[in-house]
């Protein structure tokens, strides 16, 4: 049985609808009673798509989900809609008209960037991929600008396209690759193919890639959106060598100056966290000269500073105390603050934040709201408490 085929049919489709919010609980008796009356396979087949429409819900939002046909690889690997709208903009932006998307995957990303009016070659070698990619497109209505095609990535020819978006293969039969030449098609081949394109070229990389792997013609960008790291990017056609980190939504972009390494001061009235993206494109001195501000610790990409300064790019804390590492008189500052409910944060630091909650709030009571981060200042093991600004 080809679970998609049948699922496209009438009766596939009548069955999706009907099954369409099924909880967890109540699949045994709704499979039951809808056996009576289709194939076990169906109803089966049925049910596990509507179990990852709620699981793309999270990506792609609940319109789209629930139109959408998935894989269970696809829902984990596919790029989140808010994510692949910003890239396809840019590409927009840039004058891009028409896209070889090659490692397409179910077509999240071929979706947006034909939301965006940009005509896409969508291309995977998977069988059941392709032809999930092709029932999302034709879903949604945007079957006339986007062309799915299964084919080896490597083979197919892409002189007739403005530009080139590549998503390469980063987990294998262990898990997650970290070796970019590892990819599949690996980064080297995916450069060589960004660089051919007439336009601009996008290479969708692991947001842990090294910045020495980075091509020195390459643009590199990290995203993250609501505060979570997503993924890097390579463009090519845009600022050779220019670093940037771009928070979601916005979005708003940090672009690299080429500052050295900040400061290291004494810890001030004020700590910021920077957000993930910045972090992983080493722009954090770009934030310290923002907000005028040094690091707590030359290792740790915390940014103290004696005001309080407005920025997208971190995370603003109020200090009110700083004490060496002790559990015990971080318990007894608690109970003294009235403290009930406690944010455990840490950089730098092994000691687990559910494991310390325990210890120090073992019957958490108290009006007030605080947050300690376990860290380091100049080396030593700390403890700062305060709040959000």
């Amino acid at each position: 049985m080809n679970d998609l085929a049948d699922l496209l049919t009438p009766e596939g489709r009548a069955l999706l609808d009907e099954v369409r919010g099924t909880a967890p609980a109540d699949e045994l008796a709704v499979a039951t009673r809808l056996r009576r009356e289709h194939p076990a396979e169906l109803v089966s087949a049925a049910l596990g798509q509507a179990r990852l429409r709620q699981r793309a819900v999270a990506k792609f939002g609940a319109e789209d989900a629930q139109r959408m046909f998935f894989t269970p690889n696809g829902v984990e690997q596919s790029t989140r809609a808010s994510v692949a709208t910003y890239r396809a903009e840019r590409l927009k932006a840039m004058g891009v008209a028409s896209l070889a998307d090659l490692c397409c995957g179910i077509g999240g990303d071929a979706i947006a960037l034909a939301r965006a009016g940009i005509r896409v070659l969508a291309v995977d070698r998977d069988p059941a991929t392709a032809a999930v990619a092709r029932a999302n497109a034709d879903a949604l209505g945007l079957a006339e600008l986007i062309e799915v095609r299964e084919a080896d990535v490597m083979e197919v020819d892409t002189s007739g396209y403005d530009a080139v978006f590549v998503d390469p293969a980063r987990r294998g039969g262990r898990g997650r690759i970290f070796d970019p030449e590892a990819y599949s098609p690996p980064l080297s081949w995916a450069v060589e193919a960004a660089r051919k394109a007439s336009r601009a070229a996008a290479l969708k990389v692991a947001p842990g890639i090294p910045h020495e792997a980075v091509p020195a013609d390459a643009e590199a960008e990290w995203i993250s959106d609501g505060g979570d790291v997503k993924e890097a990017v390579l463009w090519f056609g845009t600022e050779p060598g220019a670093v940037r980190a771009t928070l979601l939504p916005g979005p708003r972009s940090l672009l690299g100056k080429g500052l050295p390494d900040p400061q290291v001061r004494p810890v001030g009235r004020y700590l910021y966290e920077p957000d993930g993206a910045v972090i992983r494109s080493h722009l954090v001195a770009e934030v310290a000269e923002e907000v005028g501000g040094g690091l707590i610790d030359a290792t740790i990409a915390y940014i103290t500073a004696d005001e309080h300064h407005m920025t997208p790019y971190a995370t603003a804390y109020e200090i009110t105390d700083q004490l060496p590492f002790s559990v015990k008189k971080l318990k007894a500052l608690l109970r003294e603050r009235e403290v009930g409910i406690l944010t455990v944060k840490k950089r730098g630091s092994a000691v687990e934040p559910e494991e310390l909650r325990r210890k120090v709030l073992p019957k958490p009571h108290g009006p007030n709201a605080a947050t300690v981060f376990l860290t380091r200042v100049a080396g030593a093991p700390t403890m700062l408490l305060g709040h959000p600004c």
